[in-house]
Order: structure tokens, then C-alpha cells, then sequence
């Protein structure tokens, strides 16, 4: 082999190392950003409302995604609370309290570097069923007295005729 030959030999040989050890490192860097942004969260808090569906969704990751309607003051368009559910006990309970008014723990993740992880923001850590849910304000309901009764504050029907003269 002639001197130049074997030189391109050895920095073949080099180039090859460096670009398997450019591309460990920068395999290892989005393994540790991935991590670091699944297990820090830049929110947390709670949403309650009613939810409206869940449904496990993906081509090849499989994510559970919901929905949830929530109701400021009544008569108005509830806004939707779009979530995402990564553990199958919490999606289990969530599918079981579908219909019902829930509070959903959750905690925000932001720049998630993919949609494998889930398609939103909101990942739902816990949910409870609100059980006393008091009615929002509005105008009172009246209910109309028994038959046969009168209503608090009114007049006997028969004190407020005239009488009539046979």
C-alpha cells in the first residue's frame, strides 16, 4: 500500500469513530431531555367538569386521550379541557366516572418532544367524583304549591271574593 493510501485509511478509520461517538452523544442528550421533560412538570392543579370521552388512540404509541366539558355559568358553551391519561389505572378510573362530574388532577408538560408521549399538554394524574356538586348560581327555582294549598303570603280564595247577596 502506498503512504497516501494508508493515510486515508486512518482517517476514514477516525471519522467513522467520531461520527459513531457524535451520534452516541446526541442519541444520550435526547434521552436525557425526553426524561427530564416527562418527569418535571410546568404546572400542576385541577380541572373539574364532566367527562365526556376517552378513548385509546395511536398507530404504533398508544396514548389514552379525553375529553371533558366544563361549565362556567349555565346557558353558556362549555369549554373542553382536551387531556391526555399515561397510566392504565388512572384511565381505568377515569372510563369508570365517564358521565359523571369529575375533578381531574393533571400536570402540565411542555415541549415534549413527541406525540408518542401523548397529544396534548395535560396529563391526568388522578381523578375523583364530585359527589356534592352544589348547582351553579342562577335564577331561583320556584316550585308551585301543592294542590289545594296556598302559597305562604297569599289569600284564602274565598276571603278575597266580595259575598253575594241572596
Amino acid at each position: 500500500m502506498t503512504d497516501v493510501a494508508e493515510r486515508a485509511q486512518v482517517i476514514g478509520s477516525r471519522l467513522k469513530r467520531w461520527l459513531i461517538i457524535g451520534l452516541s452523544f446526541l442519541v444520550v442528550v435526547m434521552v436525557v431531555y425526553t426524561w427530564v421533560v416527562l418527569s418535571w412538570s410546568f404546572s400542576v392543579g385541577e380541572r373539574a367538569g364532566w367527562v365526556q370521552k376517552l378513548s385509546l388512540k395511536g398507530w404504533v404509541c398508544k396514548t389514552w386521550e379525553g375529553e371533558m366539558a366544563m361549565v362556567t355559568v349555565p346557558g353558556t358553551v362549555p369549554d373542553k379541557f382536551a387531556f391526555t391519561v399515561r397510566d392504565e389505572a388512572v384511565a381505568a378510573e377515569v372510563n369508570r366516572l365517564s358521565g359523571r362530574r369529575v375533578s381531574l388532577r393533571y400536570e402540565e408538560k411542555v415541549a415534549v418532544p413527541s406525540s408518542c408521549f401523548g397529544e396534548t399538554r395535560y396529563f391526568v394524574v388522578g381523578v375523583r367524583a364530585i359527589e356534592d356538586a352544589t348547582p351553579l348560581p342562577g335564577p331561583a327555582q320556584i316550585t308551585p304549591p301543592a294542590t289545594g294549598t296556598a302559597a305562604p303570603g297569599s289569600v284564602p280564595a274565598d276571603a278575597a271574593a266580595p259575598a253575594v247577596k241572596q
